[in-house]
């Protein structure tokens, strides 16, 4: 079970990803990591650390990546044996062209045979695995004439960047629909996110194909009647399309937020200028509103019909004009506040809400159409990678009703449907992590 109606419904079960060794690597180029600025890991851990805490505190179940991938790999030999499968995915053995020949003629094709890799991934630990399956290794083998009769030399594509679980995937009323990243350095993370939620029992219902790009922090869910989707810089319209057509949104209208003249890297995602901080109040970037505004966002609304299929019934709608006409009250932040991630804050539900920015998190709280409760969190570390709270956490639940859940079931008391058990592989660990 997975799935998400509101990003005010309370969130119950998010997963994230604690910076580690392809950080390490990541910040050895910033830049070629898609990342911001140069990082201090040991902050960024120390970071991430308190958000998890944070997290924690609040109720909520959070699921660490690493953690997944090795769970239950001591006990379970299926584990074991999956987590094995994935990192035989993840590492790639080969030799030089211009000495294949030559290894072939001294009998050295076992060295970079599958047969071989199996026996070296079989005598790993489980953190080896891990560090295999995120890091993305290839050795390449060339004849020696000392010692083993081999050399090695060594490269990695390292997942530089799934510290933001946001972005694999979007999870929405329908359930956990995978993406497809606009960059070749994340395209693997969808695999590595994919296994995590299958192990954990937690339903996919689809993943977007080529040629479609399909980021997570391009999407919000508003409510049964309505969800916003971004399309620009990452995300474009063929995924968009693919959704509609599959019913993957599952709500009866749908608003397209069209970035057409910016795509800015600083404004990369829908979340970058954008959040839904209650049923009626949204965070919206400043400097992009007016319909004479030469970055504006405009919106196109697909409307469900009785036959099932989208149609768009509304067109080039300013966004802020689309906003007020739906009755939200907006919360404008300016352009020094959302170069700071300002707008990039996290709902954990009822209007419970975690920000980045110290000014930013003060205007909120300030605001007469605001009336929840905002925390801060420095995250100072984690934006210089290119995000923030959003783009650091999967809400892969969240409660509808808002009512209190029974920790063995996604069920509440005033709920009459049926029962719906917690995987047993969550059910454990969540026994464990709680």
């Amino acid at each position: 079970m997975s799935g998400q109606s509101h990003e005010n419904d309370p969130a119950k079960v998010i997963f994230l990803c604690c910076p580690s060794l392809p950080k390490f690597m990541g910040a050895l180029h910033p830049a070629g990591a898609l990342y911001a600025q140069p990082v201090n890991l040991k902050q960024a851990i120390d970071q991430h650390q308190a958000f998890r805490a944070l997290l924690t505190r609040q109720g909520i179940k959070t699921l660490e990546v690493s953690e997944v991938l090795a769970h239950d790999t001591e006990t379970s030999v299926n584990a074991r044996m999956d987590l094995e499968e994935l990192a035989a995915q993840s590492l790639i053995y080969r030799a030089e062209p211009e000495c294949l020949e030559r290894f072939k003629e001294l009998g050295g094709e076992y060295y970079i045979s599958e047969e071989y890799k199996r026996l070296v991934l079989e005598a790993m630990s489980s953190d080896q695995l891990t560090d295999i399956v995120k890091t993305f290794p290839t050795v390449t083998i060339t004849h020696s004439t000392r010692d083993t009769g081999v050399s090695a030399s060594y490269s990695f594509q390292p997942l530089t960047n799934l510290v933001f679980t946001r972005d694999q995937q979007v999870t929405t009323r329908k359930g956990i629909v995978l993406g497809r990243p606009s960059s070749v350095q994340r395209e693997h993370e969808v695999n590595v996110m994919e296994f995590c939620f299958r192990k954990m029992g937690f339903s996919i219902v689809d993943r977007i194909p080529a040629p479609a790009h399909l980021e997570g922090g391009d999407f919000f869910p508003a409510g049964d009647d309505l969800c916003f989707i971004g399309v620009g810089l990452r995300t474009d319209m063929n995924a968009v399309q693919y959704m509609l057509n599959h019913d993957l949104f599952g709500t009866r209208r749908v608003a397209v937020v069209r970035d057409d003249y910016d795509r800015n890297q600083d404004r990369m995602h829908l979340d970058c200028v954008f959040n839904i901080l209650s049923p009626d109040c949204v965070l919206l970037y400043e400097d992009m509103v007016g319909k004479n505004n030469p970055i504006l966002r405009k919106v196109d609304e697909y409307v469900k019909k009785e036959n099932g299929q989208y149609a768009l019934e509304r067109t080039n709608v300013e966004f802020s004009d689309y906003l007020t006409s739906e009755g939200f009250s907006i919360i404008f932040v300016p352009a020094k506040e959302q170069l700071q991630y300002g707008c990039n804050i996290l709902n954990l539900g009822n209007k419970n809400i975690v920000a980045v920015h110290p000014t930013t998190a003060r205007r909120i709280a300030k605001a007469p159409c605001f009336d929840g409760n905002v925390e801060f969190i420095n995250m100072s570390a984690i934006t210089a990678m290119y995000g923030a709270a959003h783009c650091a956490s999967q809400v892969v639940y969240r409660n509808p009703c808002g009512l209190p859940e029974k920790l063995d079931g996604f069920h509440n008391e005033h709920d009459s449907s049926p029962r719906r058990p917690i995987p047993t592989a969550w059910g454990d660990y969540i026994g464990n992590n709680a």
